[in-house]
């Protein structure tokens, strides 16, 4: 329970955290530092609410003169000053002589075991070398956390693709997708020449494509294949999430990591099905730098995640690289509310196929990125896209031009049951149409029956319509004949993935 200190403080930091920067210094801070100690362990919520205000606001000149304060207050002798003090340096940027001012508060006093977590909780934040040379008075998590901090800005990392991952025994690859893709991935895997060298399929379940290695490979031979979403190694099945296993999982990693790193090994752990469990992910942190000193938990632009996932009664801990941007989408410079989900593009694309000489349209163009999977694919002759946003369009031309393709391309601005499409001139229509999630639709059932009535009207007999359908509606027109039908995860609801094929009859 809060002592009613502890809630005066913060009652007070209420107050004054609504204030301006100007009344705080020029008329709070100067009366704080007019009264008497136990008064001021009293008014200690002004020291919280100084730091919040001039992390926000305030010139650098200003800034500077804060920390100078809160640096004198740090001397206070009444404990719960300096404590207040020490939690709020980091919040307004502070500097080497603020780390050397907490050291030297570490070395020449004798803190009590509540002021030495204070200052570890503020040297997590600013402590640079300085602080590791007094990393015996720290626990290891502070040691941890300043080390990956330092190698963070000194030896940027970055994930070698082209690296050869020699075969290991046992080991097993995940490549995970919304649900009701992985038949997508399986058939992309098993119809590449390459894939099928280099791996094998174990099993496949909702969101989810197992790959067995065949031969030493690279991350780049995973990447030529793009309609899964995330991929993943699994390092090792344990019984349970305990922190003594998974560290020892993942310091017997360090060959690997080491080997696709290029600079320092830092890797985020994540427990994504089991919500925070920061004293866990804690724990299980200092024991793998015990063991492995080179790899180094870090929350802030890990090259690496480390996840744990629930898998039939057990657990896998798996090692995914954090790729952002994706190097499969990187053409993607711009994009649209309520984008399509990249990989969900690769598949329809796919879905779609390859006449060798194909006039593709896209009447709900957004960013592009249908036209451009499926021009990725080659034998299309023209890609045609069409959108009632302007800065759609324009989002589209530009990812176009990112992406490189030699295909002549052309956009519409407007309704695309307004394009000039001739009778039998398209060969192939894929799209990703709105779905009145985001923005509502006046009349959802009426634009996904323009659209089947649009399709069957500009394809030519053999032409394909591939699109997500929200609606449980069918053609009228009998020449549009439904040839394949998948139900999709499309972030968060359920729609149907469809392939219609137009009939020579």
């Amino acid at each position: 329970m809060k002592t009613a200190s502890a809630n005066a403080a913060k009652d007070l930091y209420k107050q004054l955290r609504c204030l301006s920067w100007e009344q705080l210094w020029s008329k709070h801070v100067p009366a704080f530092n007019r009264e008497t100690p136990g008064s001021k362990a009293r008014n200690a919520g002004l020291v919280r609410a100084v730091s919040v205000v001039f992390s926000e606001s305030g010139s650098h000149s200003q800034k500077a003169e804060v920390t100078a304060w809160l640096r004198s207050l740090l001397k206070d002798p009444d404990e719960k000053i300096r404590r207040y003090a020490m939690a709020a340096l980091p919040k307004i940027g502070a500097e080497a002589s603020d780390e050397e001012a907490l050291i030297e508060l570490l070395r020449k006093e004798n803190p009590t075991e509540r002021e030495r977590k204070y200052l570890a909780r503020a040297l997590d934040k600013i402590g640079g070398k300085a602080t590791l040379d007094v990393a015996d008075k720290l626990p290891v998590q502070t040691s941890l956390k300043v080390k990956a901090s330092i190698a963070r800005e000194e030896s940027p990392s970055t994930i070698r693709l082209d690296e050869r991952i020699e075969k290991i025994a046992g080991l097993q690859i995940q490549l995970r997708s919304r649900r009701g893709l992985e038949g997508f991935i399986r058939q992309e895997v098993e119809s590449s020449q390459q894939a099928r060298q280099l791996f094998k399929v174990k099993s496949s379940r909702p969101g989810l494509v197992e790959l067995t290695p065949l031969a030493d490979f690279s991350l780049s031979d995973l990447l030529s294949l793009r309609c899964f979403g995330t991929l993943a190694f699994v390092l090792k099945k344990i019984p349970k999430p305990d922190a003594a296993p998974i560290a020892k999982v993942l310091a017997a990693s360090s060959h690997l990591l080491q080997t696709l790193t290029q600079g320092s090994v830092r890797y985020r752990l994540d427990f994504p099905s089991l919500g925070h469990q920061r004293a866990l992910v804690r724990e299980i942190a200092n024991r793998v730098y015990a063991l492995s000193p080179d790899l180094l938990n870090d929350a802030r632009r890990a090259p690496w995640a480390v996840e744990i996932h629930p898998y039939e009664g057990q657990f896998l801990v798996e090692l995914r690289p954090r790729l952002s941007p994706d190097p499969r989408f990187s053409y993607r410079r711009l994009d649209v509310p309520a984008a399509s989900h990249p990989p969900l593009a690769a598949c329809m694309a796919r879905l779609a196929g390859n006449s060798g000489n194909d006039v593709v349209w896209d009447p709900f163009c957004g960013s592009g990125l249908e036209l451009i999977e499926r021009g990725l694919l080659g034998g299309a002759r023209k890609l045609l896209g069409s959108d009632r946003s302007a800065a759609a369009i324009d989002i589209a031309k530009s990812n176009l031009e990112a992406a490189a393709l030699r295909v002549e391309a052309d956009f519409f601005h407007g309704d695309f049951r307004e394009a000039d499409l001739a009778s039998n001139s398209i060969s192939q229509i894929i799209t990703n149409p709105p779905m009145g999630r985001r923005v509502p639709i006046p009349n959802l059932a009426g634009l996904i029956a323009d659209l089947l009535e649009t399709s069957a009207r500009v394809l030519q007999p053999g032409g394909v319509l591939v699109f997500a359908n929200p609606l449980s509606i069918r053609p009228s027109y009998a020449r549009l004949e439904l040839d394949m039908k998948q139900r999709i995860d499309l972030g968060g609801f359920d729609v149907h993935l469809e392939r219609y094929i137009k009939t020579h009859r």
